[in-house]
């Protein structure tokens, strides 16, 4: 089983900041792999599914983004399963927009959701950086990553978290370069 947990903020206010996009994402393979249904747990919600031969299990985090790792923690400690079978889902300043790289362990670069993971479970698990750009300058980033996303990356923001769903199964074999190559595929013009 493999463990995929999105940040973001819950509340219906947080839903469409570009620091929520992980649980966009999440919500959006859920959607196209015919995952079950909500439910309440590890402090947080979860649906089980299937992505291609893979058992997935799809976490958002109902703490606030800086305890995103209890939840985290909570979920793999219950399946008794180590970080090599997480893989996160964020919004990454350090990446132009609708850019979706991904990368095995490494540092938080500030962001606070993986942070908490950090803290909970050490750096080595998989992340998916989901490309929000850089307001310019550092003292804008708050305001900028808790803003929603603009009606003009509306259909930008759905056509990158439809490719990324669509390419899901790469990801589940473990194939992250097979998956950014297809999701960039999809989204050039």
């Amino acid at each position: 089983m493999q463990v995929w947990t999105g940040l973001g903020n819950p509340g219906p206010q947080y839903a469409l900041n570009r620091h929520n996009v992980g649980f966009m994402a999440l919500d959006t393979i859920a959607e196209v792999h015919g995952f079950g249904p909500v439910q309440k747990k590890f402090q947080g919600w979860v649906q089980e599914g299937r992505i291609g031969t893979q058992k997935v299990l799809l976490l958002k985090p109902a703490t606030f983004m800086n305890e995103s790792g209890r939840a985290v923690g909570e979920a793999l400690r219950f399946y008794k399963l180590g970080t090599d079978a997480l893989t996160v889902f964020h919004d990454e300043l350090d990446l132009a927009p609708f850019k979706v790289k991904v990368k095995q362990g490494g540092g938080t670069a500030g962001h606070n959701g993986l942070r908490s993971i950090d803290q909970h479970l050490g750096p080595d698990f998989r992340r998916v950086r989901i490309g929000i750009g850089h307001p310019g300058h550092k003292d804008r980033v708050t305001g900028y990553v808790l803003g929603n996303y603009a009606k003009a990356e509306q259909d930008d923001l759905a056509d990158m978290l439809g490719a990324m769903a669509a390419e899901a199964e790469w990801l589940a074999k473990g194939d992250d370069t097979r998956f950014m190559n297809d999701v960039a595929l999809r989204l050039q013009d």
